[in-house]
């Protein structure tokens, strides 16, 4: 890192100390030649530093290389805390803490010293698995090349694995603001919406038992509630509508089921009713009667996106999905489907090893997911693609929607709050950055205390972020209404972006500075946490 303004920090915008390359074979630590380049037994690394940004690419014509460990040494005594990304979503699991040299941190990081936050990490859509370790005595960025399980055979060609940035921490900006113009940074070109995006999804009051009559309900009922004007509310249709076709959710998307017998007619519907329709999708779901051929080898109930056939049914179902009317496509569960792991066990090891994709072991995992994405955004032409279970440094610049953490609830607030108060907190700094974030909905059941459910509207709505809502008719009054109806009056029009200003103390940050005021929520009652 640069000298920073405070002098705190080692120099780490520089060629590291040591390159490690892991293969089937074993560990090949590498020597430095001239101009950045690190051999050893017929592999090689390049690391090509430049004013703003270090470079890093492998070639390994004749091995199957599983693992890049680059390692730069320095102390770092003065840290009092640091702050590292997920894989996809967050899992209630995001905190600032002192050093421990075996967190996993995907993507980038952030140290504190007390006065500044200096940030590190890769630039979006990298070619590997990208995370890092930080300890007293230097820093170490890991890149995971591997096709699947399998070590990556490039034979000729050389991988660009990543490009690594750097941002030197300013005088008088909080660790919110550093790691915000970081991500900036990182990404070059977010793709984004024209509007805020708002409205209403039926997953979190039907769980799947929906049907057309019911979601043309809803649609009415968002749009009562919004506020007039240009920007309307989406009515997205979520999980339920797809036919039962065997496999993991169906797996057939050319139709809806009995409870949607015209697709085209709904989506013109909810049109008419004064909204966007939207819908959920598990693209990667493999049929009862898909071809052996294109299913993945590591869980056969799954397409597998290197099979040109599959990719191509992928890319037709979406487009279909855009032709019928949809004007927002939602594409779940890909990551978990493609790696069987989903973001909290992932660690150190995205997937399990001995495994790789029937093309063979000629592509990272992170290729060939990227290649699954711009399949996506292609085919959905001028519909908004929201990515849910997606990779989040690999969705940014392609999908203008993105949830960052694991699903909400109509059913229980503590899996509300850690799942949805917890990931905005921590990655709020993505948004406008990487995507528009979007935090979950808010599920107004008579499950949930409305107390506490109105602070987390609150909270979403003031955010800057995307406002959903899973509205249960026998849980509206005339207070929910009430709170409802501002709450959308706030998030249909562009609002400064929240921060949380007490998260370097707390998992469930209670302060935040949201639309220019100090704001304070109380998440957990009196009696506290049940343990149980």
């Amino acid at each position: 890192m640069q000298s920073s303004s405070h002098g705190s920090l080692p120099n780490y915008h520089r060629l590291p100390d040591n390159v490690t390359l892991y293969s089937e074979e074993g560990a090949y630590p590498l020597r430095l030649e001239t101009n950045g380049k690190w051999v050893g037994s017929n592999m090689e690394i390049t690391t090509t530093l430049k004013e703003d940004e270090l470079s890093v690419a492998l070639s390994a014509p004749k091995s199957t290389v599983k693992h890049v460990h680059l390692r730069w040494r320095g102390e770092l005594d003065s840290v009092r805390l640091v702050l590292g990304d997920a894989w996809e979503r967050g899992y209630g699991d995001l905190e600032w803490t002192v050093l421990d040299p075996s967190r996993v941190m995907p993507w980038y990081y952030a140290v504190w010293d007390g006065k500044a936050t200096h940030c590190q990490g890769v630039r979006t859509s990298p070619k590997a698995f990208c995370f890092w370790q930080v300890d007293t005595e230097g820093i170490s960025l890991w890149a995971d090349v591997r096709s699947g399980g399998a070590g990556v055979q490039l034979g000729e060609r050389t991988l660009h694995i990543c490009d690594i940035l750097i941002r030197d921490g300013k005088d008088g900006e909080t660790p919110f603001a550093a790691i915000h113009a970081f991500c900036r940074q990182m990404c070059l070109h977010p793709l984004l919406p024209k509007e805020p995006v708002y409205g209403h999804n039926d997953w979190y009051y039907a769980y799947g038992k929906n049907s057309s009559k019911q979601i043309l309900e809803d649609a009415h009922r968002i749009v009562s509630f919004s506020p007039t004007g240009k920007n309307r509310p989406f009515t997205v249709i979520d999980a339920g509508w797809q036919p039962p076709h065997g496999g993991c959710d169906g797996g057939v998307w050319d139709r809806g089921n009995e409870k949607f017998p015209d697709m085209p007619g709904l989506a013109t519907d909810i049109k008419r009713a004064g909204a966007h329709p939207g819908i959920w999708i598990r693209p990667l779901c493999a049929a009862s009667d898909t071809p052996d051929t294109w299913r993945l080898p590591r869980d056969r109930a799954y397409l597998d996106p290197t099979v040109p056939d599959a990719l191509e049914k992928v890319a037709k179902d979406i487009a279909r999905i855009h032709q019928w009317g949809f004007e927002m496509i939602k594409h779940d569960f890909s990551t978990a489907d493609i790696l069987g792991r989903w973001g909290f066990q992932m660690g150190a090891t995205p997937t399990n090893d001995g495994w790789t994709f029937a093309e063979g072991p000629k592509r990272t995992s992170a290729e060939v997911i990227h290649e699954l994405y711009q399949t996506i955004r292609h085919a959905a032409g001028d519909s908004l693609v929201l990515g849910c279970n997606t990779v989040s440094h690999l969705s940014a610049g392609l999908f203008e929607l993105c949830r960052i953490g694991d699903d909400t609830s109509g059913q229980e607030w503590a899996r509300t709050r850690k799942m949805g108060v917890n990931s905005l907190a921590f990655r709020c700094v993505q948004q406008t950055a990487f995507y528009t974030v979007d935090p979950d909905c808010v599920g107004v059941t008579n499950d949930i205390p409305w107390h506490y459910n109105r602070q987390w509207l609150d909270l979403v709505a003031r955010s800057g972020t995307m406002l959903f809502l899973s509205l249960a008719p026998d849980a509206m009054n005339i207070e929910v209404e009430r709170d409802v109806r501002n709450a959308l009056e706030v998030a249909a029009k562009p609002q400064p972006l929240g921060e949380p200003l007490d998260w370097q103390q707390t998992l469930l940050p209670i302060k935040w500075k949201l639309m220019g005021n100090d704001t304070r929520y109380i998440w957990v009652g009196q009696e506290g946490v049940s343990p149980f």
